[in-house]
């Protein structure tokens, strides 16, 4: 049912009937309703950068440009709180995917691998395995940047866009 048919194969008659009663026991999830659960935390969370943006720009004189640095700072330090306080937990539970929203999924799960090894002490503990989170992420971006760096530089040179 739920394994591939190649999977399902390499497994005894017992197994398979296993498989078959865990499978007709497991509870459906709602999909729609953690679509709708997302979409609201997710673009909840962009509201209020968009109004901390809104609030740079207004106040402080920035434009829109220049309000995005800012605008990110705040939404780490929201994040890095909430986290901290465990509530972003609550928030993530409840919204599903929609709080992997880059900037505040990426401060919550760096926050947690530092809280979860603070016991080890700052360096290795804390520094440590807050960066075996954040290292993979890092080098995936700073990767990806150089590929589309290349395809920009060739189809530039090509005489493209």
């Amino acid at each position: 049912m739920n394994l591939s048919s190649f999977k399902r194969k390499n497994l005894t008659p017992v197994q398979q009937q296993y498989q078959d009663f865990a499978y007709a026991r497991e509870n459906k999830r709602p999909i729609l309703v953690n679509c709708i659960r997302a979409f609201v935390t997710g673009g909840t969370i962009c509201m209020i950068g968009q109004g901390i943006q809104w609030f740079f720009i207004v106040y402080f004189n920035f434009d829109e440009k220049t309000a995005g640095d800012p605008t990110v700072a705040i939404l780490i330090l929201i994040s890095v709180i909430l986290t901290s306080l465990g509530l972003y937990d609550h928030i993530a539970q409840w919204g599903g995917a929609g709080t992997a929203v880059p900037v505040t999924g990426f401060a919550n799960t760096i926050t947690s691998a530092a809280l979860d090894h603070k016991s080890e002490g700052f360096v290795l503990g804390v520094g440590g395995n807050m960066f075996k989170i954040a290292g993979p992420v890092i080098v995936f971006g700073v990767f990806s940047a150089f590929i589309v760096a290349i395809v920009s530089v060739i189809i530039k040179s090509l005489g493209g866009v």
